[in-house]
Order: C-alpha cells, then structure tokens, then sequence
C-alpha cells in the first residue's frame, strides 16, 4: 500500500536423522522450525472504505500536505498505529521401524508440534490540521492490545504391515494399527486505554483513561480448550503379476466431540482394478498401449469438525464488567440464558463411488487418466430448520441435510525427445462437477434457505429489459404492468431506470412469496460455482535451455456482485466509489460537463434506493477466465564448465508469476479473488518477476 506498508518474513529450518541400529531397527528424527513476522496498519481493516472515501470522492490531502484524517480513512491507516504478529511453529517427529522377518515390518511414530502466537496493536491518536498548519486531535483514543495464544498437537501411530510376493504371480500386502490425535490449546489476552508517551506501545506505559480522560477498566479474556480423536484401521492388498488389483480399508474412529452414543463409526472402503495391457492377449497390442488399466473404488469417510468444539453441551455465556445499567456506578458482570442445542450432532459421513481409466500409448509419450465419481454427503450439519416463532429462541443446529455430488476429472500429457534433442513436453488437466441437496427439512420451499433439489450455487434474479432511455420508453414499459408496475421493487421509475420482465405475465413485477412454487418473476439465471476448471503445462528443452508455462483457469462462472464496488454506489450516496467504469452511467443531460450517455452500461444513480441494483441478468458476470500463472526460463551451463571449480550443476532462470489474464469479467475484479475481500476487493494478485541462481556442488 503506497499509504503505510506490510511486511512479512519468515525464518525456517528444518532438520532430519536417520539411524539404522542393526539389520532389523531403523531409528528416524525429523524437526522443523519456522518463525513468520507480520507487520501491518492496525486499521487495515478501513481498506475496504477506500474505494469510496478517498480520491476522487473525497480530498486524501489538504492544501498543506497534511492527511485528512475524517472522513477519510487515509490518515488512521498510515498513522493510526501498527499490528504486529510474531508465530513460532515447531514440529517434531519419532519414528521407530522394526522389521522382525523378512516383508514385516513395524512402525512406531509420534508426531509433535507446538505453535506460539503473539499478536500486538497498537491505536494511535491522529491530527486534522487547520489552514495555519496546526494541529486539531481528531481521535484522542489510544490503545494497546496484546495476546498471546499456543496450541500443542500430538499425533501417535503404531501400524504394521507384512507383504508376501508368491512364486505364482500372487502378491498380498495386509496392514493394521491404530492412530490418535490430542490437541490442547489456551489463549488470553489483554487490551488497556490510554498511550501516555507515543512511541511506548506497551501496557505497562498506559494510563487506563480513555480519550476523554475517562478512567476505563483494562479488558482481560483468556481460556483453554481441548479435543481429541483416535482410530483403529486395517488394509488388505491383493494382485496377480500388475494385472488384477483389489484393495479393502475398514476405519474405525472416534471423537470427543460428540456423545458417548455418538461418538465411535465405521468408515469402509474398497477399490479394484484391471491393467488389460498385462493380459496374455494383449502381447500384439504392447507396442501401441503400455497401460490400459480400469479401476474402481468406493469409500466412506468421516467429519468431525464442528464450528463448536463441543456443540452438544449447553454452555451459559457469561460477560466481565458489561452491563448496561450501572450498579454502585459500576458496569456489572453478567450472563445469559443458554440457547437451544441437539443433543443428536453426530458424524457427517461422505461416501465416494469412482470410476477410472488410465491408459498410457506409444511407450508411455501419450499417458493419461478419466475418471467419474459420485460424492455422497449424508447427515450433514446444515442450517438450522425453520420452527414456529412461539419457540423464542435461536433453533440449534443438527444433522438434517444431504448432498450429492458429480463430476469428473479428465488429465492428458504428452512427452517426447526429437532426433535433433528438442525435448518437450504438454499436459492438460480439466475436471467438472455439480452438487445438489437431496434432503433438507424446506417443507415451503423457501428460496433462502436449502431445499431439496437444489443445485447448489444457483443464483435466482430478474430478467432485464435494458435501461430506459427516456421517460416515453419508461410509461409504455410500465403501461404493460397493469396490475402495480414495478411498484414492489420501487417507486418514481424514470428514465435512466431499469425495466424488469414479467416473466409470469401477471401483469406486476415482484419475488412472489420467494418459494419454488411462487417465485414472481425471478428466475435461475446462473450458478456461481466453478465449472469446467483447467490447467495446461507446456516445456520444452534444448542443449541446456528451458522453458516452461503453466496456465490455469475457469471456463463457465457466473457471478452476482452487488455492492458499490460495482455498482458505483450502494443506495445512498455516502458509498459512492469512482473507478474508471462508473463513469459509463447514464446521463439525459446534454449539457452535462461529460457530455449525454443514453446508452450506458450503468442506471442512474440513486440516493437511498436500490431498485435498480436487484439481482438481475444484466449485471450478471462471467467469472470464467485463463491465467498465465507462471512462466519460467532457464539455462543450465555445461557440466564440462562447472566441475572444474567443483560444481555438478549450475543454472540460472527468471521467472514470471499472473502476468496475462484473459476475462470478460469486470476489470474492477479479479477472477480468483471473487467473493473475497470487501465487495470482491481484497488483498490483491501480484504480477512477480524473479531472477535466480542454482548451484549444487
């Protein structure tokens, strides 16, 4: 940010022995360090006001030079303090192999990580400055925050596994063992009013006043959590000389999540595959097709994770010195009454059906992979269910919902050497999917809410006419709506509005009851998911030189983006934002300092009215993109010219990262960075270009 930089580095190391003590124990330690500091504007949370509270809508300096500090933002993000994040993360592992006969073998491990965190902030106060260059106090509230949070993770196996290959062709591989996870971790925190000397952003310099002098207490918080699962399982592996190929896994976990009678499952799974390529039958073929192989699997698998650690116990929420009422001119402690919970929470299971072919042609140069598959997600914990407003309170939670999804995934790559010692090489990835609720406890069909059959991401809006571009063309569209007009979405339509379809011909434009069954004249017009995801590598080599690009992208997204990011505005005009595209809005007046725009891309804008931004095809965007996501060249000298100063390799390369997008989205956004951020503007992209040098000696 060209108003106040942020900084981030990070320090690793990391460290593996091995230690074989005889022929039959093998003994192996591995650790790994990593320090990452952050250092940002303790306000970075106010650049999301920036698209609409700086140039060109408001002055970011006066006449002086000085920054405006209200009601821009500018000013608190470059002097308003600093946020400061220092974590430690140390990971550890001890692994002990005992190989007591021949294709046994035991395996004993223990995994370890610590992780320390240590956040800092610090609100500074700001200035505004008159004409005489004085300075007036615009925030006399000043802070400082400090916390401390650590987590320990430790993760103990024990599994074994023997292998036995029979002189006939058969090969059999069967493992057991059993695994578990602790995790603990404990947070406080800590946060006082009142810098006395700027520069001594620390708790002990502070005078617990606030900005007005005010004696303010110090805010405390702190806890310790914990949770913990463990599993029993067992493989078994069976093929006959590569060409049959059966697997069977049977998981057996538990958590401490849930009930006593919730907490332990089964998770099954199986897979089995046929390489024709090794069939006798085959042998005339070997030279056209090294691999044809068609494989199977089914699996179920569980979730434990719950926003809640404990989501099945009542827990009263309680509150230090925060009441509303004063008693002996204090603010009392309080607590509230617990809310509803299940009791029933349980797993989510996710059960997977795939099928998949590989093959590979002309020794290997055409290899390749498809495959189908069906994702089964039952009990899921989805919102909660709609109950009678008698019951008062929140409806908790509880495993109520079901989704299915389909898709398939499609990987093709060709690698060939010339005569003439051109390597090159291309691969091309692309998968697709769709997921649809098959259960959900909607009886109304609520379009807000899940409802069984849904195809998730569907985006449900209006039909646009276009824009009207005089008040003639306004009348005869609201003369066809005879029965209100477009009365429910707004009042005063003018020229410069939009004009919405009846889509149902009842003569009035409106949601309906917003149910599928009376929907007024909104429609499905898109679906925000991703679709038809792709990835293409190509290289090539010769005599020492490289070159390799990677392209990714989207080829279907449709994507609603309704805040003033987009629109310019968002209702009122407080949330006006001026990027280069807004100024194709719509404009009757000829006399107008930038000229009549009958045919703009944006309506009017309007203050405090949305009625032209409702959801609709109009603005609806197309997400799909293609990125040039890295490019990399290189040049590796000569060994012959290395090694006589003790060099095996020595290469040197630059590198490119995002440096061409090709989208038809807004060029307001970023196609990666949608729904992200603040009105889909986040912390950005950057085009990267290194330069490098690789030696090994």
């Amino acid at each position: 940010m060209k108003l106040s930089e942020d900084s981030y580095r990070r320090f690793a190391t990391n460290m593996r022995i091995t230690a074989q003590v005889n022929d039959k124990v093998n003994i192996n330690y591995g650790v790994k360090f990593t320090r990452s500091d952050y250092d940002r504007p303790a306000r970075i949370g106010n650049i999301g006001a920036m698209g609409y509270q700086t140039w060109p809508m408001l002055p970011v300096y006066d006449d002086n030079g000085y920054l405006f500090s209200s009601p821009s933002p500018a000013l608190t993000l470059k002097e308003g303090g600093r946020d400061k994040t220092k974590r430690d993360d140390i990971s550890q592992q001890l692994q002990l192999v005992v190989k007591p006969l021949k294709g046994w073998d035991i395996t004993a491990e223990i995994n370890y990580r610590l992780i320390n965190h240590r956040n800092h902030w610090d609100i500074q106060k700001t200035y505004n400055h008159n004409v005489a260059g004085e300075p007036i106090p615009n925030n006399n509230s000043t802070e400082v925050y400090e916390s401390v949070d650590g987590s320990d993770y430790m993760n103990p196996n024990i599994y074994s596994t023997y292998s036995h290959s029979f002189e006939s062709g058969h090969n059999i591989k069967g493992m057991i063992g059993f695994q578990s996870e602790q995790f603990w971790g404990n947070a406080f925190s800590a946060k006082r009013l009142g810098i006395m000397v700027p520069g001594m952003e620390d708790i002990d310099a502070t005078n617990g006043t606030d900005g007005s002098g005010k004696p303010t207490p110090p805010s405390v918080s702190g806890g310790r959590s914990k949770w913990a699962v463990a599993g029993f399982f067992g493989r078994l592996n069976y093929d006959y000389k590569d060409r049959y190929m059966a697997e069977v896994n049977l998981r057996y976990d538990g958590t401490s999540r849930f009930r006593e009678d919730k907490r332990w499952k089964f998770f099954p799974s199986f897979s089995a595959g046929w390489n024709i390529a090794r069939e006798d039958f085959w042998t005339d073929y070997e030279a056209i097709a090294n691999t044809l192989k068609i494989r199977g699997s089914y699996g179920v698998l569980g979730n434990q994770n719950t926003n809640s650690w404990y989501p099945t116990y009542v827990t009263m929420p309680i509150g230090t010195s925060n009441g509303s009422w004063l008693i002996n001119g204090k603010n009392p402690n309080t607590s509230n009454a617990p809310g509803l919970i299940s009791s029933y929470l349980t797993w989510e299971t996710v059960s997977t059906l795939n099928i998949g072919l590989d093959f590979g042609f002309l020794n290997n140069r055409l290899t390749g992979s498809l495959d189908w598959f069906e994702r089964q997600t039952k009990d899921m914990v989805g919102p909660a269910p709609e109950m009678p407003s008698i019951l008062g309170t929140g409806v908790p939670k509880t495993n109520n919902t079901d989704l299915r999804t389909r898709g398939w995934e499609l990987n093709i790559s060709w690698r060939d050497r010339l005569p003439m010692g051109l390597g090159y090489s291309a691969t091309f990835n692309l998968s697709d999917d769709r997921t649809k609720i098959t259960n959900y406890p909607n009886e109304l069909y609520d379009l807000g809410k899940y409802f069984t059959g849904q195809n998730v991401g569907d985006i449900w809006g209006y039909e646009t006419i276009g824009i009207a571009q005089s008040q003639e063309e306004m009348d005869n569209h609201l003369a066809t709506l005879p029965n209100g007009g477009q009365q429910p979405l707004g009042s005063q339509w003018e020229a410069g509005d939009i004009m919405y379809k009846d889509l149902n011909g009842d003569g009035v434009i409106n949601n309906g009851s917003y149910t599928l069954n009376d929907h007024g004249d909104m429609t499905v017009i898109g679906n925000n998911a991703p679709r038809y995801r792709f990835g293409l590598s190509i290289g090539a080599d010769w005599k020492g030189f490289d070159i390799n690009l990677f392209f990714q992208g989207v080829m279907k997204r449709d994507f609603w983006e309704g805040s003033y990011n987009f629109f310019g505005y968002s209702g009122y005009i407080w949330r006006s934002v001026a990027f280069e595209e807004h100024m194709d809005y719509f404009r009757a007046d000829p006399e107008h300092p930038m000229g009549a725009n009958l045919d703009s891309y944006y309506p009017r804008p309007l203050d405090n009215s949305g009625k032209n931004q409702n959801t609709q095809t109009r603005y609806l965007q197309k997400g799909s993109y293609i990125r040039l996501k890295n490019v990399q060249i290189g040049y590796t000298v000569p060994a012959s010219f290395v090694q006589k100063v003790g060099i095996s390799q020595f290469r040197v390369f630059a590198s490119g990262e995002n440096l061409w997008t090709g989208t038809k989205l807004n060029k307001i956004f970023d196609p990666e960075t949608l729904g992200g951020g603040t009105g889909s503007i986040g912390y950005p992209l950057f085009k990267t270009l290194s330069f490098g040098i690789s030696a090994n000696f």
